[in-house]
């Protein structure tokens, strides 16, 4: 007897990457536009760039030889082909896992989201989770700071950047950045993964994140027991970057709505020294660096 539980033929986790992947333009995905290019959609290559995984591992999930992706896989999938919250959760309970809940962070970008910021262009922005957990970033942040998938997934989390609990840790940005005003950023990172655990009483990654930051930073451990609750301010900062010197940037963040993400904008003074070096920073790109 065939089996009630048969999956319709194109309607498997295999398949589903594969059709999202063939609907979205590489212009939708902020990338370069070629004449002669047969697919209409991204390539798996692309596909694989944009997620953070090998080119491979798209290939068997899209074979079906891969059937079990991790939550962080199927999250990054997720954001690189720019799906609703309605295809999210149906990508998870695909791969077999428990959609994100109330009460839990949502590392998701909605597709309008990803519209606006595909179209700042080389502006450097990324985008940080409720927790501080970089979840999305662009060409400029990376030519700016660095390509942080230098840093292995956990670790990109700026909190974690901020606070380091071993003198071993890996930072989130390659180039040394200094703060006008360092005690303000320290003190409204702080305040502000409060006000995220009253918002997500029932994430375990931030409750994590706060007992290790506590148990393991003298620094966040002060701060924390202030228990002061405030909101992000703007702040301005000093990259040392290594082709073109020190580039002075204001550092805006905004904030989307009842998901809490957070959209990081570094922009120069128009018209200065430091907007010059700015642009230059997008024209040479992101640079391959060795970690001390």
């Amino acid at each position: 007897m065939e089996s009630m539980t048969t999956t319709p033929p194109g309607a498997g986790l295999g398949a589903m990457i594969r059709a999202w992947r063939n609907r979205l333009p590489p212009s939708a995905a902020g990338l370069p536009v070629v004449r002669k290019r047969r697919a209409v959609g991204l390539r798996r290559e692309e596909l694989a760039d944009l997620a953070g995984v090998s080119v491979d591992y798209v290939v068997r999930l899209e074979q079906g030889r891969a059937t079990t992706p991790s939550a962080s896989v199927v999250a990054s999938l997720a954001r690189a082909l720019q799906l609703s919250t309605a295809e999210r959760d149906h990508l998870y309970r695909l791969a077999r896992l428990v959609p994100p809940a109330d009460g839990t962070i949502c590392d998701h970008l909605p597709p309008g989201m990803q519209r606006v910021l595909v179209r700042l262009g080389d502006v450097p922005v990324a985008v940080f989770a409720a927790d501080w957990q970089l979840v999305w970033w662009n060409h400029g942040w990376a030519a700016l700071l660095g390509d942080p998938l230098a840093s292995p997934p956990r670790m990109r989390n700026f909190a974690r950047a901020r606070f380091p609990v071993d003198a071993g840790h890996t930072p989130l940005v390659l180039w040394p950045v200094t703060d006008t005003d360092p005690g303000t950023t320290d003190a409204a990172l702080v305040s502000d993964l409060r006000r995220a655990t009253g918002r997500f009483p029932r994430d375990g990654r931030l409750a994590a994140l706060v007992r290790d930051l506590d148990a393991g930073n003298e620094r966040f451990a002060e701060l924390w027991a202030k228990g002061e609750v405030t909101a992000n301010r703007e702040v301005r900062k000093t990259v040392d970057h290594p082709s073109v010197g020190p580039v002075t940037v204001d550092c805006d963040v905004l904030s989307d709505g009842d998901s809490e993400l957070k959209i990081v904008i570094m922009t120069a003074e128009p018209g200065s020294e430091d907007e010059t070096k700015l642009r230059l920073t997008a024209v040479a790109g992101p640079l391959a660096a060795t970690r001390d």
